[in-house]
């Protein structure tokens, strides 16, 4: 099991985020995340095998993160592109 580094909260459920492909601080991966979640709700398929009565679709959409499933792209404001992160919609082939 990953060692777990703990938050200044103390809480530590979020692992290092060394350990987290792509995600550079812990608020990228909020954002990423949450917008994964939205995803799922909306009827996306998970990524990863699921068990519908035992995992919520924010378990789920963090799992993937994790895991390097869930591709995303930084805008640049300078260049006028859409602002903020955007979780990748397409399903990657299975």
């Amino acid at each position: 099991m990953a060692a777990r580094k703990k938050s200044a909260s103390g809480s530590g459920a979020i692992e290092a985020i060394e350990q987290w492909p792509g995600i550079d601080s812990h608020f990228r991966l909020i954002i990423v995340a949450a917008q994964r979640s939205k995803q799922l709700m909306r009827g996306s398929m998970a990524r990863i095998e699921t068990d519908p009565l035992r995992r919520r679709n924010t378990s789920i959409a963090l799992e993937e993160v994790k895991r390097g499933l869930v591709s995303f792209k930084l805008s640049d404001p300078e260049t006028g592109e859409n602002s903020g992160d955007h979780a990748d919609a397409k399903r990657r082939s299975e």
